[in-house]
């Protein structure tokens, strides 16, 4: 830090298991990785390529390896995974796993259907290779899934190894843990709470409002994602107290 403050919170060191920022790269170019870098590695603690744009970024291999030298796991969204699983390439997406040198990998099932036993699977089996994370929710803003669903297929999926479970949100904010206009299914959030622990749930996040209503309740050290490149370290100014939103929280 620049300045020394006093009643600052106190922010869990990299690598972190609690107060994770998960960034999303929708597609920067080389140039864009570079810069980024310079300003936010401090502060990021692991990268999703979105959703299926790993399968047409340029020079892929160079990038993972930018943000992998600053020692930031890299991970493809859990939509190419789906997208491998449904055309019954599992063992392709195994081994693209292996050719880039990843360390971590999404299994979804937010855009197709699979039983949650095959789902825990496929856990399973990823797991013998890397660290899996899974996300639960659905990416249809029809389909509501009631909270003890959640906190069945949560559950599942923890013991089926995952290291952080995610829930679903999408890059817009609008699905899954949140109504269509934005704001938080408190009551789904709560009741998610009473039996999984905190520090395992990777909450996506996208927008100012939602991780302001997260730190205002669960602290500086709750774990956010889906946070775009540019909001880096406006998140990080929220985490600390050091923004409008949050000046009053930490004092």
């Amino acid at each position: 830090m620049n300045f020394t403050l006093s009643q600052l919170p106190e922010r869990t060191a990299k690598p972190r298991e609690a107060g994770i920022t998960m960034v999303m790269d929708k597609g920067l170019s080389l140039r864009d990785v570079e810069s980024f870098l310079d300003v936010n590695s401090e502060y990021v603690d692991i990268v999703k390529l979105g959703f299926g744009t790993s399968v047409i970024t340029p020079r892929l291999d160079e990038k993972i390896a930018l943000y992998q030298s600053a020692g930031i796991p890299v991970y493809f969204g859990g939509t190419l995974f789906e997208a491998f699983v449904i055309r019954n390439q599992f063992d392709d997406y195994l081994r693209i796993l292996e050719k880039y040198k990843l360390t971590h990998a999404e299994v979804s099932d937010g855009s197709i259907e699979i039983s949650q036993d095959d789902k825990c699977e496929y856990i399973r089996k990823v797991a013998q290779h890397v660290t899996v994370l899974s996300e639960v929710g659905s990416k249809d803003a029809e389909k509501i899934i009631p909270p003890y669903k959640w906190i069945q297929m949560m559950k599942s999926e923890i013991e089926a190894g995952v290291w952080k479970v995610i829930a679903e949100a999408r890059e817009s904010g609008n699905v899954g843990i949140f109504r269509g206009t934005g704001e938080v299914r408190s009551g789904l959030v709560e009741e998610i709470l009473t039996q999984i622990p905190q520090e395992t749930i990777l909450w996506e996040a996208p927008q100012k409002s939602q991780q302001v209503w997260f730190l205002k309740l669960y602290g500086t050290n709750v774990n956010l994602g889906n946070i775009a490149p540019n909001e880096v370290i406006p998140l990080e100014t929220l985490r600390l107290g050091l923004r409008g939103d949050s000046f009053h929280f930490f004092l």
